[in-house]
């Protein structure tokens, strides 16, 4: 079981194909669950890393707050434990945030994938997205609202899958709100710092990250491109996993020919 070490803090992730390195750092509140659909299409062509965000899955849970430094830096424990001197890196939601602030901070990211993200965590009602992990009825609820409701009502045993993996991988409350402290007090000072070309991606129906925060975003990036994916909520990479696999891979191969 590999486990990566950031000042006493065990950070967990697996690894799975060959090729260049791509990392899946994930959002508040969420097991690595919320990769599944990705790590099928990228592992092979590529080496697939996911991880579990201190508070989530398997990695320790320390008392909080947590600042962006520390998940910045559990991110390059990660890819200093698996050998890596670089990687491209995904995020969703506030691991959108930690790749912004590590592609600013350090030279370990070579390109990067914001899926509902954004430059700043201010003004976000975070709270409808999350219910602790023996909450059934409220993890339900709170997926109802990072999905669209064209999702919930066609895919309902879907719904009650990914409940089930909440219930075993998410973080409890007081986790959670660690991780929403490094998401409310963030802010993209100097977006003109962020050099790797990246990716952002959001659903137009995200009602929790606004889809013209990631506009925005992606306008500010020097290098930065924008992809909306109509209809979809705040987990448009579950939701609608092929065609934001289709992006990402379409991101993948133009950095192979370059």
């Amino acid at each position: 079981m590999p486990l990566a070490s950031n000042a006493g803090v065990s950070c967990y992730y697996e690894r799975d194909g060959d090729g260049d390195p791509v990392v899946f750092v994930g959002d508040a509140g969420y097991g690595a669950w919320q990769w599944g659909w990705q790590h099928a299409a990228v592992a092979g062509p590529y080496e697939s890393v996911v991880t579990d965000v201190r508070g989530a899955g398997r990695s320790d849970a320390p008392a909080g707050p947590y600042a962006m430094s520390d998940l910045v830096a559990d991110l390059t424990s990660v890819l200093s434990d698996a050998g890596l001197r670089s990687a491209t890196v995904v995020g969703a939601g506030l691991g959108g945030v930690v790749g912004l602030a590590a592609a600013r901070t350090t030279a370990r990211v070579d390109r990067l994938v914001c899926l509902g993200s954004a430059a700043s965590g201010a003004d976000l009602a975070l709270e409808s997205l999350y219910a602790p992990p023996n909450d059934r009825e409220g993890l339900e609820r709170s997926l109802a609202a990072a999905l669209s409701d064209r999702f919930v009502e066609r895919h309902p045993d879907a719904v009650r899958q990914m409940v089930e993996w909440r219930a075993e991988e998410d973080a409890a409350p007081d986790a959670w709100e660690a991780q929403v402290a490094a998401i409310r007090d963030y802010e993209l000072d100097a977006p003109y710092e962020v050099t790797a070309p990246t990716l952002v991606v959001h659903g137009t129906a995200d009602s929790v990250w606004p889809v013209d925060r990631g506009r925005e975003l992606a306008e500010a990036l020097p290098r930065g491109e924008f992809v909306a994916v109509e209809d979809a909520g705040h987990l448009a990479h579950v939701e609608r996993s092929k065609r934001v696999n289709d992006e990402l891979l379409g991101f993948l191969a133009d950095a192979d020919d370059e």
